[in-house]
């Protein structure tokens, strides 16, 4: 029987509660979570000499059992627990389970942590045997945690994660599922987050393709590494850096490696994203061919080099703020360049208060290198209006899910929704790219007749309507 959520869910709240008033909610999260992994990987593999994660003798969660209620708990685990464990698995940017700052000191450390382990020995949480529903652990509790941090930590902590809605359309848009995937197919995502968009789209293929991700935050890219691991990826490759400053999957010193398929959803309109650049001498040549973002709008400068990282055959897509689409100056000359070399093939406009930490409306930009040359317009789609309210939040239902991949991937027109846009249209809008601009997706307005209500009978405009 599969592990019920519900009791995952329970059990990761009360860690929480834990944990609450040392730190920010951003922060317990990283400990939840980690503590989440060590239990999981322990239930697996501990004591299996082959299997794909190694729990060295001494360093599982039973051996944090034994430490409860000891006066350097929180050292311990650092020695005998989490180091280990870390090494063993090349992982890194493991959080600190002896910081006086975040988890108290003396007697208040060791009750926290001590209660915290017990949250876990919960029998119901026994992954021994079983997974939970949609055998996606580290995934779930990740979403169900930043659901409930977002409001909480009032940082905009939710750039980390990409609502498994929106990464599964964007898996099923790229054409992953229509190439011939094979072992050394290669999929990139450069600000990965805790790799949740990266393992959607590896979920698409047939077969185990190779997975590389990149990402500044030191304790996200630590998750990233166990959400592979977690999901039978143990190969993939994450990196920790500034990825626009300091990308760390390169051909020589001054080359971008190039992938089959990027995908990405990075930070929106990053005020910060040219520390450390000057982008006119940019070693990559990110920014010569297309034009350079302007100084405090990022958005570009990380399309632009997911274009970059693109092999000629390759294939994309990065979401975005609806910005993108229609802003002037520097950006409306990328945009213009990008169209007329043919690289955007698709655009899909999404709800808004989709993504923790933001709610302005996002879009999909769909990049195909491989039939660029080919290319007489972008194919556009509509779907703001298509979702469930979820709380505080919207949701993609699995009919919009089903709707966006369907319309997108067969090129159908629906009227109010899609429709194939020549770039000719889009050259006499002066390449301003704004859905309404193509699609007219405002339902009429429902006109009361008021004197038809009170006499009876059909209103003369209702029949005429009908003769239309």
């Amino acid at each position: 029987m599969a592990l019920k959520k519900s009791e995952l869910y329970s059990s990761l709240w009360s860690s929480c509660d834990e944990l609450r008033g040392g730190m920010d909610a951003s922060q317990y999260k990283d400990y939840v979570l980690v503590l989440l992994f060590i239990k999981y990987v322990s239930d697996k593999y501990a004591g299996h000499p082959y299997a794909a994660i190694t729990v060295p003798p001494g360093s599982s969660f039973r051996d944090m059992v034994a430490l409860k209620g000891k006066p350097d708990i929180g050292d311990q685990i650092n020695k005998k627990i989490v180091g280990p464990l870390a090494s063993a698995n090349k992982l890194s940017d493991m959080p600190d389970f002896n910081d006086a700052t975040k988890l108290g000191t003396g007697k208040e450390m060791v009750d926290r942590l001590t209660n915290l382990i017990a949250i876990f020995e919960n029998k119901n949480l026994d992954f021994s045997r079983n997974r939970a529903e949609g055998d996606d652990i580290l995934g779930d509790a990740y979403e169900y945690l930043m659901r409930h941090f977002a409001t909480e930590s009032g940082k905009s902590k939710g750039q980390f994660y990409t609502p498994a809605e929106v990464s599964r359309v964007i898996a099923k848009i790229i054409g992953i599922h229509e190439g011939h995937t094979t072992s050394s197919t290669t999929v990139y995502d450069p600000t990965c987050g805790s790799g949740s968009l990266l393992l959607k789209v590896a979920d698409e293929t047939p077969i185990k393709v190779t997975l590389y991700g990149q990402e500044k935050d030191a304790a996200t890219a630590g998750l990233a590494r166990m959400n592979m691991i977690l999901h039978d990826h143990p190969g993939a490759l994450i990196e920790q850096a500034n990825t626009l400053s300091n990308p760390r999957f390169k051909e020589g010193d001054d080359a971008l490696k190039t992938f089959d398929y990027v995908v990405a959803n990075p930070p929106f309109s990053d005020k910060r994203w040219s520390n450390g650049i000057i982008p006119l001498e940019d070693d990559y040549q990110r920014f010569s061919l297309f034009g350079t973002p302007p100084a405090r709008q990022g958005d570009y400068a990380y399309l632009l080099h997911i274009i970059r990282s693109l092999k000629s055959t390759g294939k994309g897509a990065c979401i975005l703020p609806h910005g993108v689409l229609f802003r002037g100056n520097a950006e409306a000359e990328i945009r213009r360049n990008l169209i007329k070399r043919g690289y955007i093939k698709g655009i899909i406009g999404l709800p808004p208060n989709l993504f923790y930490g933001t709610g302005i409306p996002a879009c999909i930009i769909v990049v195909d290198k491989e039939h660029a040359h080919a290319s007489k317009g972008v194919f556009m789609i509509d779907a703001s209006a298509g979702f469930l309210k979820d709380g505080n939040k919207n949701r993609l239902r699995a009919m919009d899910i089903h709707k966006i991949v369907d319309v997108f991937n067969k090129r159908l027109e629906v009227p109010k929704y899609s429709r194939m846009v020549g770039v000719e249209e889009i050259e006499k809008n002066e390449f301003n790219l704004n859905l309404p601009r193509y699609i007219d997706s405002q339902e009429p307005e429902d006109i009361q007749d008021i004197e038809g209500h009170l006499r009876g009978g059909i209103p003369v405009a209702d029949i005429d309507a009908l003769q239309c």
